[in-house]
């Protein structure tokens, strides 16, 4: 395979998705849906990765295949709703090209200039989860949710006037904000699967603070931890928070003071040897640190211990 192959290829814009779809050009030049087999052949799903420059919703049915999302794939043979943002590379794998959506709603960041909009959709921390944290529907959400599809769909092939702007953006945002409530839902039901990753999470910190060759890399970091586990360092943290309350971070920060505890209160190690120990260039960060979450310095706690 020659390394230009390896190159994803960049769709600046709608269009240009379009084309390779062999489809004519959008109705709107920063935003169209795309219904599935009626307007894609499985023929022309692009085999290359690709890099998109536009907001991506995908609803994935019940299809046989693989999805390649980063450096990973993801089966689909359960479908659910996918969600990708400008500038990540995704792609179908070339032994199966037969990956096609149900519905996918591609939206150009210019669309959302001149609303709320345009900076909260950066919170909606599904845009940065990978393939294999995809949503999957119960038969009552799928409902809820291609409803929503089809409303906008409806919108944009109907006359444009001086409202069909604001009347999709609040189709999108009611898009958005079911599918926030569908996440939320996810991490509910797959409680013994998040469970598992939770005690997987602290066996990972503790065999890092325990072991001193680990050490040597420093305290751990929010992405190091959500690699190790397959999952994306967003979707970590919104699984953590829906079921203990805190993020990643705050459960690093959380095992740290835990295990300075232990060390100020069963060695004679001094502050700046403890820092060391537990991953810190600067003695300053460690008891700043541990000020702020136990309200009393190193020496204060161990004297307060003892």
């Amino acid at each position: 395979m020659k390394k230009e192959d390896n190159i994803p290829h960049k769709f600046e814009s709608l269009a240009d998705a379009y084309r390779a779809f062999g489809l004519a050009k959008p109705k709107h030049p920063l935003i169209g849906v795309l219904n599935g087999p009626d307007d894609i052949s499985p023929m022309l799903v692009p085999h290359q990765n690709h890099v998109l420059s536009f907001y991506k919703i995908s609803y994935k049915p019940k299809l046989g295949g693989k999805l390649k999302y980063g450096q990973s794939y993801y089966d689909f043979d359960e479908g659910g709703l996918l969600f990708a943002s400008p500038g990540q590379i995704i792609g179908a794998n070339n032994n199966d090209a037969s990956v096609c959506s149900a519905f996918t709603l591609l939206i150009h960041p210019d669309f959302f200039l001149g609303y709320p909009l345009a900076k909260t959709i950066k919170q909606y921390g599904f845009f940065s989860y990978s393939a294999n944290e995809t949503l999957h529907l119960s038969e009552e959400e799928k409902a809820t949710i291609m409803s929503i599809f089809m409303m906008i769909d409806t919108e944009l092939s109907s006359r444009i006037d001086d409202f069909s702007q604001d009347v999709v953006i609040a189709q999108i945002e009611l898009l958005l904000n079911y599918a926030n409530r569908f996440y939320k839902r996810q991490f509910i039901t797959r409680k013994p699967l998040n469970n598992d990753l939770l005690q997987k999470l602290e066996d990972l910190l503790n065999n890092h603070f325990d072991n001193e060759n680990a050490l040597s890399r420093g305290i751990p970091t929010v992405a190091y931890l959500a690699e190790q586990l397959n999952l994306t360092p967003s979707y970590l943290s919104d699984m953590l928070r829906s079921l203990t309350g805190q993020n990643a971070q705050q459960h690093i920060h959380d095992k740290l003071i835990e295990k300075a505890k232990e060390k100020l209160s069963t060695t004679n190690l001094s502050v700046s040897e403890v820092a060391y120990a537990l991953g810190f260039e600067h003695s300053q960060s460690f008891s700043k640190l541990f000020k702020t979450k136990t309200n009393l310095s190193p020496l204060e706690f161990r004297r307060a211990f003892n």
